[in-house]
């Protein structure tokens, strides 16, 4: 639970928020409503904790979405949910170390200027942790995730406790109204008050958003596998709802408000706006309060919240490079995120999940609020697909069924995966009319994106593997050449050139020849007497560059080979500096790399690098041969 449904638990520390954001809007904020639409949140969590655990049941080894979908509605329907699920990691991480940014504020004034600073190290911080492979990071998570449940139950109780004593707390905010976005303070009436509702509520509905990551994680669990995650999942929505109702409750009993512009929406008593620079989030507001007469208390339920939401984005980095991974698996994006680090972590995925999540803290400046917008859509899009794909799931296993306890089990889950469908799609359509002009848009179109980029590289994939598949009388492998050339470049009479030429002629080539680019008429000359006086054992062919090109002569030449001789094999011997220090690959192998990559077009042409290892890299080479972690130690030691 610490590791993999702390993004579920984490979600309770800026669903009140959300909340009490969207409630704002109509100058209510939570004093009759927010308990309401936190009890009606903590109802959808422990239904689709339901629906989860049937698809745990139904796929065992694990029942992530994206395989249900897959399997029950097609790849383009996995495709959809893929799309969206990479969208929501990515997010994860931004929203919750956006987040962590806030709660750091809290607990460290001096620190709210720099929000975004904070973010994005907390998103640098975590990249480096699972770039590492630390197998230990299990065991640490689940410190800060115990700490925080405890520090909000204790918060809750210790509230309710007071409440019920009648010594009901004070929030800093509690003698403050809210301004309605008319500039009148009061609650509006009808249809727009039913809208903002609605709104608050989904909204809310982001804390519903982990119960994807731990029905995805079953392979991480201990046997049986199925049981424990769904067990787990079971604990976790029973405490999330419960703490998530708990501190509803307590906002409209203590008369916490929060707003997007705090400056300008709140007002005293006498309805005159009070010029707050800022605010604390809710879970700070609310500790400040039940705990006034301990601030050392109420710091540490800050403390503690900041570092489950740090916690949480490590769910993000373990979920997206494995999700990666299997697309790359199926053909839906680059092979590369399939590949694992030198420390077996799929280092690629996380990289590309951290660039992109710093991208989305920059580009909205650390604010959560407008994170969540886009957030909620790709939440509850796979929920809607993942559910349909259950109900398919079990209609079609009813079918072979006649009769029986089975078939009426079957039926009960069709039927429960039905509700959990029909729950999550009447919020996405909330979500899709409450917030698609307030960023959800943004969303949508990434997986648009996606889903079309993802569709592309299944059919380069598809085209590539139909274009290279060899068949049983293919004679490629087995028809030689007629005859093969070897060319030797040669720039200067020097350890290099002497070794490709012996490199050459060990082939055993049909012919070998030297060739050398006049680019210096009189270098040229000088290169040639040499040749002839070392009598080296390869005719060499000084070249023309009337315009003083090295590439040119050389393509030139080797195309005039092939156009004699189709059928021939040319060997290009090249030589190239193997260098110890970063900097001198700058003033080294340019023209090595620019010579090479034109070659590669030429049909029937193979590239040979000759290397020879300059000094400064045998004074390096233990370091920088350790350093690419691609030979084992035992046998790096008979190379030194």
């Amino acid at each position: 639970m610490p590791v993999f449904a702390s993004d579920m638990l984490s979600s309770v520390a800026y669903a009140p928020d959300e909340i009490l954001l969207a409630l704002s809007l109509s100058g209510a904020v939570a004093l009759t409503a927010s308990p309401w639409i936190g009890l009606a949140v903590g109802a959808v969590i422990l239904v689709l904790v339901l629906c989860y655990r049937l698809n745990l049941r139904a796929y065992p080894g694990g029942g992530g979405d994206y395989e249900v979908a897959s399997r029950n509605l097609g790849t383009r329907a996995g495709r959809a949910v893929a799309a969206a699920l990479l969208v929501d990691y990515v997010l994860t991480l931004a929203v919750s170390l956006t987040v962590f940014a806030s709660y750091v504020g809290t607990a460290v004034p001096a620190l709210k200027p720099f929000r975004v600073e904070v973010a994005i190290l907390g998103i640098l911080v975590v990249t480096v942790v699972g770039l590492r492979g630390w197998r230990g990071i299990r065991r640490v998570l689940a410190i800060p995730t115990y700490l925080f449940l405890a520090a909000v139950i204790v918060t809750i109780v210790v509230g309710i406790v007071r409440v019920a004593n009648g010594d009901v707390p004070t929030a800093a905010t509690s003698g403050l109204s809210v301004i309605a976005p008319d500039g009148e303070p009061g609650p509006l009436h009808g249809a727009a008050a039913a809208f903002i509702v609605l709104r608050a509520f989904s909204s809310g509905s982001v804390a519903v958003a982990g119960i994807e990551t731990v029905a995805t994680a079953v392979p991480n669990f201990a046997k049986p596998r199925g049981r424990n995650a769904a067990n787990t999942l079971l604990l976790t929505g029973l405490l999330s709802a419960g703490m998530l109702i708990g501190l509803t409750w307590l906002t409209a009993r203590l008369g916490v408000k929060f707003v997007a512009d705090p400056a300008h929406s709140l007002a005293g008593p006498g309805g005159q706006a009070v010029a707050h620079a800022d605010q604390d989030p809710v879970i700070g507001q609310i500790a400040a309060a039940v705990f006034s007469g301990a601030p050392a208390l109420a710091l540490i339920v800050v403390v503690v919240t900041a570092l489950v939401l740090l916690g949480a984005a490590n769910t993000a980095v373990e979920g997206f490079p494995g999700l990666a991974s299997r697309l790359a698996r199926d053909g839906f994006v680059p092979r590369q995120l399939a590949t694992r680090g030198d420390r077996l972590t799929f280092s690629n995925g996380i990289l590309l999940l951290s660039a992109a999540a710093v991208v989305l803290v920059i580009g909205f400046q650390a604010r959560a609020t407008d994170l969540i917008e886009l957030y909620l859509v790709g939440v509850f899009l796979s929920f809607a697909l993942g559910q349909l794909g259950m109900v398919r799931h079990w209609s079609r296993r009813i079918r072979r069924i006649v009769s029986g306890p089975a078939r009426r089990r079957m039926m009960a889950a069709r039927a429960v995966n039905a509700l959990g469908l029909g729950l999550v799609g009447a919020v996405l359509l909330v979500v899709l009319v409450s917030k698609f002009t307030h960023g959800a848009w943004i969303a949508v179109a990434a997986m648009v994106v996606l889903y079309a980029l993802m569709g592309l590289v299944r059919r380069h994939y598809a085209r590539v593997d139909a274009e290279l598949r060899a068949s049983p009388d293919d004679t490629t492998a087995r028809t030689l050449p007629a005859n093969t050339h070897a060319v030797v470049v040669v720039t200067a009479i020097h350890k290099p050139t002497l070794r490709a030429l012996a490199y050459a002629r060990a082939t055993r080539p049909t012919y070998v020849n030297a060739i050398c680019v006049a680019v210096d008429e009189e270098a040229a000359e000088r290169l040639q007497r040499r040749w002839d006086e070392m009598a080296l054992p390869v005719p060499l062919t000084v070249l023309g560059s009337p315009y003083r090109e090295l590439v040119r002569p050389v393509m030139n030449y080797i195309a005039r080979i092939r156009r004699r001789s189709p059928r021939d094999l040319v060997i290009v011997y090249i030589p190239q500096y193997i260098v110890g220090r970063w900097w001198e690959n700058i003033l080294h192998n340019q023209t090595v790399l620019r010579l090479k990559s034109r070659l590669l077009f030429v049909p029937n042409v193979v590239v040979a690098s000759v290397p020879w290892r300059l000094r400064s890299f045998d004074r390096n080479r233990e370091a920088l041969v350790a350093r690419s972690g691609d030979i084992d130690e035992d046998v790096l030691g008979t190379m030194r």
